[in-house]
């Protein structure tokens, strides 16, 4: 009887190393598909963090172009003395993108625009990019008048912009004064922040102190004032798009970083598998070795 029994245990303890061995085996192969899949990632986001990294420069240049003539429409409006009319309805204007996988630069205009709504909620909204337009019409489809899309994946172009310039001012179903730009201001290449431009219409520039200054014409000045607002939109399209860039490299940075570090660990945890698996093959032949 005790015979019988201490066979049966023998018998059992192969029978539960094989077990273990299956097991031991089956955890090895997932994390040797895991590695190869995680390492394929890894190789996607360095070969985007360069392609980023090639726009971000041609970005920078485009944006110092803009810049230049954004600042003088900003320094007319601020020398004439232009402001805002108590009670003047303000049309939002959001300048996004169509593209993501760069961090959080589209939630914070979300963000500011959720804001600013609550302090007016009558406030009409139109966007340009999908990415906002998906987060924005969650809470304030009401709010939404126009959206643009298929903008901003290569670098903004002056003609682009004075199309929606030219869709925006000319609709006269939507009621507004002023237009308040929300764009994303590149601050360096690892940072943005949130900003504002205002548009006023012609009637409050030639009510401005400092306007008796210039000498503009009346049949020139409705021109001059929608070419100052497709000028404000087309430097806040292209520095939007410089800081999109920006984040986007920073963002596939982090991204390869990441990985990396779980290729390691990975990379760690597979050889102490695969060691534990080959200490237990050679217990089982030191042990039948033994018992012969």
């Amino acid at each position: 009887m005790f015979a019988r029994s201490a066979i049966a245990t023998r018998s059992a303890a192969p029978a539960l190393n094989v077990i273990g061995q299956t097991r031991n085996m089956a955890t090895l192969k997932e994390i040797q598909n895991r590695l190869k899949s995680i390492t394929n990632i890894s190789k996607i986001t360095a070969s985007m963090k360069m392609i980023a990294s090639t726009k971000v420069t041609r970005a920078q240049r485009a944006m110092k172009i803009a810049r230049i003539y954004g600042n003088v429409s900003s320094d007319f409006i601020e020398q004439a003395e232009v402001k805002k009319a108590d009670g003047a309805k303000e049309l939002v204007v959001v300048v996004s993108s169509d593209k993501g996988l760069c961090s959080g630069i589209h939630s914070s205009l979300s963000r500011h625009t959720r804001k600013y709504l609550a302090k007016y909620p009558d406030a009409p909204i139109a966007i340009i990019g999908d990415k906002a337009k998906t987060q924005i019409q969650r809470v304030l489809s009401q709010n939404m008048t126009y959206s643009f899309n298929q903008i901003g994946s290569t670098i903004p172009a002056f003609d682009e912009t004075s199309a929606i310039a030219s869709v925006i001012i000319s609709d006269k179903s939507i009621e507004f004064d002023n237009i308040k730009l929300v764009y994303n201001k590149f601050a360096s290449a690892i940072a943005f922040e949130t900003s504002e431009i205002e548009c006023f219409p012609a009637s409050q520039i030639v009510e401005a102190p400092g306007f008796k200054s210039y000498e503009v014409q009346e049949e020139i000045l409705e021109n001059l004032n929608e070419f100052l607002f497709a000028n404000n939109l087309h430097w806040a399209l292209v520095e939007g798009h410089a800081a999109e860039m920006a984040a986007k490299r920073t963002a596939m940075e982090n991204a390869t970083k990441n990985a990396g570090d779980i290729i390691q660990r990975l990379t760690l945890q597979y050889n102490r598998g695969r060691q534990t698996v080959i200490t237990n093959e050679l217990i089982e032949i030191i042990t039948g070795a033994s018992a012969l």
